[in-house]
Order: structure tokens, then sequence, then C-alpha cells
């Protein structure tokens, strides 16, 4: 059974930088792309940011290209998300979530997700 937990989401000033943090459960985490969704008050839930299995290429959307980052750490079975020069806009909660098959932008492709953490952006 796959457990995902998000954690680091809070409140920042605009510009400023989070951390958010994915601590899966499951010895196949590695063999497997992750990716990482956000929800704003109203919306879809939108694509931010993948990591395929072998973590050479990541994927992100045009809103936080050269922003944000995606990572991951096999041997903590974690994934992270860093986030740069903050904007209102990107108020959400914040999701991980374990891809199993299909596009990295679409949230029908990723089986597994985790509660969330709310990130709140002021100006």
């Amino acid at each position: 059974q796959v457990q995902l937990v998000e954690s680091g989401g809070g409140l920042v000033q605009a510009g400023g930088s989070l951390r958010l943090s994915c601590a899966a459960s499951g010895r196949t985490f590695s063999s497997y792309a992750m990716g990482w969704f956000r929800q704003a008050p109203g919306k879809e839930r939108e694509f931010v940011a993948a990591i395929p299995w072998r973590g050479i290429r990541t994927y992100y959307a045009d809103s936080v290209e050269g922003r944000f980052t995606i990572s991951r750490d096999d041997a903590k079975n974690t994934v992270y998300l860093q986030m740069n020069s903050l904007k209102p806009e990107d108020t959400a909660v914040y999701y991980c979530a374990r891809r199993y098959s299909g596009s990295y932008y679409l949230s029908d492709s990723y089986d597994y997700w985790g509660q969330g953490t709310q990130v709140t952006v002021s100006s």
C-alpha cells in the first residue's frame, strides 16, 4: 500500500520561497514518476511539475517554469518541490502524486495522492 504525505507548506510573502516535501511509503518508489499538482479554491486541480523515474528530465507548467524545481531523493523515498519567487496566484493546496502511466500533465495518469499541504502567498 502506497502512502504519500506532503509537508512544508505555510504562509509566505510574495517573492519568498518554500520547499515542499512528499514522503512516500513503498519499496518501489524509485520505479515511478512523481508529480505535483495544486488546487486553488473554486478552481480545478492543475499540473505543476513532474519527474520521471529516472530523474533525468523534468516537466513544469508554464506558470511555474523557471521558479519551481522538482527533485527526488530515492534513498529517502521523498520528492521535493522548491518554490522560489512565489506569487499570490501560487496560493493553493499542493498535492504530490505517483504516476502509473500516461501523460505527466494529466491527473488521471496518477494513482496515489497525498493529503495536500496549504501554500499561501501574501502580497
